[in-house]
């Protein structure tokens, strides 16, 4: 790699080195992605998803474009290589590709709305002499009405 110079971008993913360590995100991307979907002038969000929101079949809920819609999702998933913030949120809209409804294109223009407000994250690896790598997650299916079928419960 040395003869081609230092590594900036690399499968889409931006990469800055420097003295504390690298920095891994897709900021570029992440704009474009804005702009393609008409977000980029909208009202950024504080999270990509209210808490609050169950999103199911819905059945009152008009049909919208699936074609639209699924190339939201898809390039949300491309986006998931760096962005592990919108990894679930993405996953749960995906769930509705076939049949996408006027509520799951709202929850996907929420994941960008918040998108635009922190187009900056991405993965931070320090230089240090003890590395270790640390993953936290927050699995609660009992309130998932999808997942939580699948698993067996005992009495």
């Amino acid at each position: 790699m040395s003869m081609m110079g230092e590594l900036k971008f690399f499968l889409g993913l931006q990469i800055v080195q420097s003295e504390e360590g690298i920095k891994i995100h897709q900021k570029k991307y992440t704009k474009e992605l804005l702009q393609k979907f008409k977000i980029a002038d909208a009202k950024p969000m504080k999270t990509p998803m209210h808490p609050s929101t169950t999103l199911g079949l819905d059945e009152e809920s008009p049909y919208v474009d699936s074609t639209m819609y699924q190339g939201m999702v898809g390039s949300l998933l491309y986006l998931t290589m760096s962005r592990p913030d919108i990894m679930f949120n993405v996953y749960i809209c995906a769930r509705f590709q076939v049949r996408p409804k006027e509520v799951h294109l709202q929850a996907v223009k929420r994941i960008l709305r918040y998108l635009k407000g922190t187009p900056n994250l991405g993965f931070n690896f320090y230089r240090s002499q003890n590395f270790s790598l640390l993953g936290y997650c927050d699995a609660d299916y009992v309130r998932d009405k999808w997942e939580r079928n699948y698993f067996p419960t005992t009495s």
